[in-house]
């Protein structure tokens, strides 16, 4: 009997370690991202058609006292990884974490708070560019910028304007998707009013609807007990316009599934209308 319950017991153990061995020698097949694939995994997704790379953008900033600072950063990564998946045909670039936050010297916006980094308009553009050109260089064809701060949004579109208007003889083009951004101030705050949400807890940044996306994606971003705590959160805390104390990962899944579903379908819009006959 002792034999046979050693025997089991190894046997057991080593059909799951063959098994985590197998799994970790293949650790690029089932991640989208592009860090985690080899340079000869990467030539030969792109030449088996994976020619879509999604580059998200997102920042660090104060968020209020309760919620980390690597916010966008995270939520982003997050979200372009299930638009990857949703397409199909794509992968994630790294994510872009400095950019526009506002003046330093004298110190505007999120730049009063500690732990705001902010990179000029110029610089962010030039980098955004730089990006651009290696992914084209390298053999995708459709570039998709996504970003989930609004500071930046203007800047996503031009450089994919000028980048367009330079490459208009090649098949690379760069997408600003600025869909990403539009429907967290559109759709998701419609579906949190219809599903019980009061328009004054909604708010601008860090209220619930920002509050209850991290919750959804990533909730040791989340400190909850400062929520609740005395004396409510306000802008003097980096709060604007709303009242994060009855967020949830409920009502923070509702915006995941709008953004992930409205910004992969704005990306296949426009690759479709680029192959249709002008």
């Amino acid at each position: 009997m002792i034999c046979r319950r050693k025997f089991t017991f190894v046997g057991i153990y080593l059909a799951v370690l063959s098994m985590f061995v197998f799994l970790s020698t293949y650790p690029s097949a089932a991640s989208v991202l592009l860090e985690d694939q080899t340079w000869t995994e990467l030539r030969d997704l792109i030449k088996s058609g994976t020619t879509t790379i999604i580059v998200p953008i997102g920042g660090v900033e104060q968020s209020g006292p309760a919620m980390a600072l690597g916010k966008h950063n995270v939520r982003v990564k997050y979200l372009a990884g299930k638009i990857a998946e949703r397409l199909g045909n794509a992968l994630v670039a790294p994510v872009i974490s400095y950019v526009p936050e506002g003046s330093i010297d004298p110190p505007t916006g999120h730049m009063k708070f500690p732990g705001t980094i902010s990179i000029s308009d110029k610089i962010f553009e030039q980098l955004l560019e730089s990006a651009a050109r290696s992914f084209k260089l390298h053999g995708f064809t459709t570039i998709v910028l996504i970003g989930d701060h609004g500071g930046y949004q203007a800047d996503e579109r031009l450089v994919a304007d000028r980048l367009n208007r330079e490459w208009g003889n090649t098949p690379a083009r760069v997408f600003a998707a600025l869909e990403y951004y539009e429907i967290t101030n559109g759709a998701y705050v419609e579906k949190l009013l219809s599903s019980g949400a009061k328009s004054n807890e909604i708010g601008t940044h860090a209220g619930l609807a920002d509050t209850s996306l991290m919750l959804a994606i990533d909730p040791s971003m989340v400190r909850m007990d400062r929520i609740l705590a005395a004396p409510k959160l306000g802008a003097a805390d980096g709060v604007y316009g709303g009242d994060p104390t009855r967020s949830s990962a409920e009502f923070g899944q509702m915006g995941v599934d709008l953004i992930v579903n409205g910004t992969t379908d704005a990306i296949r819009e426009f690759i479709a209308n680029r192959r249709r006959p002008q």
